[in-house]
């Protein structure tokens, strides 16, 4: 079972990091959607994603958004899901090495 936690020093770690911590206590906030969306990816670099039952997720981030802010929710959702990207590449990369 994985247990790592999200390198520090990879790029959007801090936004991984918080969304597995959401996650496990059970608060749905833009990082645990991001994380769970992410959760196969992540688990297979290592680290400690909870099992969730959230459904679609990436839906869900998305109307998220566009309840704070309905004219800047397709930015936000593609620059969280870009961070997200680069750190599971980063993840990747680093675990060949």
């Amino acid at each position: 079972m994985p247990t790592r936690e999200p390198q520090a020093d990879l790029p959007g770690a801090d936004l991984v990091a918080r969304g597995i911590a959401d996650l496990r206590a059970g608060r749905e906030s833009e990082e645990s959607l991001l994380a769970a969306m992410a959760a196969t990816r992540l688990r297979r670099v290592g680290l400690a994603v909870p099992d969730t039952s959230v459904e679609h997720p990436e839906h869900r981030l998305y109307a998220l958004l566009a309840a704070r802010d309905d004219r800047s929710a397709h930015s936000r959702y593609n620059a969280l899901v870009g961070r997200l990207a680069s750190f599971a590449r980063a993840a990747e990369h680093a675990r060949a090495r």
